[in-house]
């Protein structure tokens, strides 16, 4: 909906949100760029749109509503077409027994939408204000099962012979039932909140899997003889060549699902059975969450908020493929842009765009790698650069250098745990002494499944799993649980878990959580739902440094890093599980060595 300028001033000035002299600055702001204020608070984040409805619909005096999709009936829904619904982005999400209609819409003050929708449905009406994106989530219901949608079309291309057929031009085709096979294999990962779509040729059929949650699962098999045809209209989308099957390509597109923008990186590659293609779902509408959302917590949060406010370093973050190395990067990277400061980037690929932020993408064809880009960010005059990935001796050395000459710099690598990160270093050739004087922290982390909080299950576990609990973790007798109690309490401080209750005493574990194996709706019954990190912050402190100078051991570095109350992966890992965010079977998943 389209607020007037003085109405939004109005409504800013008075809810507190913010003064003239702010939103004269935006309004000329608005103004050099021909955007209405509306579009510049937004931008800007003086508001989020669900907030501004809000002091919209005080001011105006219509009640403002958060609809559930799930809660929609769906002979209720549609009471109105799809189309119109669209149009005006409208929807009624409840009829009294009275039958009073109860109507949510994104713009109420459109009166000729008011009152097309009102000859639809009858007089008796009231209206809500909604923010768009939770009407476009309501609309999303008109769909119905995706997956049904997706066996139909399937069924239409079935053949009995099975052979693989010639892919003409009519296939790949916008209208073409492997058209509508893409956009719905897209639409239903997407819902599914799935991270991959793996598209594997094997000999009598074609797998598709998603990754949800980090875990893959089979979600459909194909006819073999689509694969030709799937795989050239993924490569028209992503612009590649339909005609080269011999060697790898990599390619991205975009698309749009109940209001939100989707990229898509893909990635083809030869195998024995055809060409495998992988599609990356990164959601481009996310908000960079903060350190605390992403599951920083006690002494790691401490480490890594002191290692990002210094004008200079390093600060490296490590872990397997997968791990959101990327997702925490972009979240501290987002925490630090300001308009006083130039960030500059060079990754392999970009996939979080950051607004303000100079990011620039690896290309080895054209003689652009991470040691090449670099040396030319080196040139840009910045404050803060990070580099996608220390692959080689030659980026390591630079990526110190910056450090040394008065840089902030962040970088990934391929590591087990955060010690480890050190001697790597070492073995790239960096001199132990410009290691110990530009590494500020390292950051070891993994990604666990979360636990459904709706349907997860509470036990109180037996002497025998406690006494694997103990060997598990390399826990002492004695102090044992008065050590994870204190970090128990301390998570709860910092509310860790919520307002679950306490899992442990100073003698012993009291409960444990485990998922529902039957799950519930909410969790599509897998009892897990989302994702978050488990995290050990490493702080190179005096002794730490000396111990580098003097070559120590990952491990003498690692028992170092304890002894000066580092929490390490497993043990973050083990409080998150006692507070109820997810299982001891997943943190030993991940953290296993």
């Amino acid at each position: 909906m389209r607020i007037s300028d003085d109405t939004l001033v109005k409504l800013l000035v008075e809810g507190g949100v913010a003064t003239n002299e702010q939103l004269d600055a935006l309004k000329q702001e608005g103004g050099h760029l021909d955007q209405p204020l509306q579009d510049v608070v937004i931008e800007k984040q003086v508001i989020d749109e669900p907030s501004l409805k809000k002091l919209f619909a005080t001011y105006a005096d219509i009640p403002y509503i958060e609809i559930d999709p799930r809660d929609i009936p769906q002979d209720v829904l549609n009471k109105i077409p799809e189309r119109i619904a669209r149009q005006y982005n409208a929807v009624i999400f409840q009829v009294d027994e009275d039958g009073l209609v109860h109507l949510a819409m994104d713009d109420p003050d459109d009166v000729q939408a008011v009152s097309f929708i009102q000859k639809e449905i009858g007089e008796n009406t009231r209206i809500y204000i909604a923010s768009k994106e939770n009407i476009l989530q309501c609309l999303e219901n008109y769909r119905g099962d995706v997956n049904e949608e997706l066996n139909e079309v399937i069924d239409i291309q079935r053949e009995d012979d099975g052979t693989a057929q010639q892919v003409t031009e009519a296939e790949v085709a916008e209208d073409s039932p492997i058209a509508q096979t893409v956009n719905l294999l897209l639409e239903y990962a997407i819902r599914s909140q799935a991270s991959d779509i793996h598209i594997e040729p094997r000999e009598a059929y074609v797998q598709i899997r998603y990754r949800i949650d980090g875990v893959l699962k089979e979600v459909n098999q194909l006819p073999r003889n689509v694969l030709g045809a799937l795989v050239s209209r993924i490569k028209i989308l992503s612009n590649l060549k339909i005609d080269e099957r011999r060697v790898p390509q990599d390619g991205r597109f975009k698309i749009k699902v109940a209001g939100k923008q989707y990229a898509l990186r893909v990635s083809t590659l030869p195998i024995a059975d055809g060409e495998k293609v992988v599609l990356r779902i990164l959601d481009e509408s996310n908000q960079a969450v903060t350190l605390t959302d992403l599951g920083y917590w006690g002494r790691s949060l401490e480490v890594i908020t002191e290692a990002i406010a210094e004008p200079n370093g390093m600060v490296l973050v490590t872990g397997p493929t997968g791990s959101g190395k990327s997702t925490s990067l972009f979240s501290i990277l987002t925490m630090l842009n300001r308009p006083n400061v130039n960030i500059s980037t060079i990754e392999d690929p970009v996939e979080y765009k950051i607004p303000g932020v100079n990011q620039t993408q690896t290309n080895p064809k054209a003689g652009m790698t991470f040691t090449t880009g670099l040396r030319a960010l080196l040139r840009q005059d910045p404050n803060i650069i990070m580099v996608g990935e220390i692959r080689d001796s030659d980026t390591a050395n630079l990526g110190v250098q910056a450090a040394l000459t008065g840089h902030l710099v962040f970088s990934t690598l391929h590591t087990n745990n955060a010690a480890t990160c050190l001697p790597r270093l070492l073995d790239m050739g960096v001199e132990p002494f410009l290691i110990a004087s530009t590494v500020k922290a390292v950051v070891g982390q993994r990604l666990v499944r979360r636990l459904c909080m709706v349907c997860r299950q509470q036990h109180t576990p037996s002497q025998s799993e406690i006494d694997e609990l103990i060997k598990l973790f390399n826990l002492r007798e004695g102090e044992t649980f008065a050590r994870i109690h204190q970090l128990e309490m301390q998570a709860v401080d910092q509310k860790v878990g919520g307002d679950t209750p306490l899992s442990t005493d100073e003698k012993t574990v009291l409960n444990l959580w485990k998922a529902n194996p039957d799950g519930c709706d909410e969790c599509s019954h897998t009892g897990y739902k989302g994702r978050i990190g488990i995290y050990e912050v490493l702080g190179v402190s005096i002794p730490i440094q000396q111990m580098i100078t003097a070559n120590a051991t990952s491990n003498q570095i690692q028992d170092q890093a304890i002894s000066e109350n580092m929490t390490t992966m497993q043990a973050d890992g083990l409080v998150k599980s006692l507070r109820g965010n997810t299982t001891l079977e997943e943190v030993l998943r991940v953290t296993r060595e």
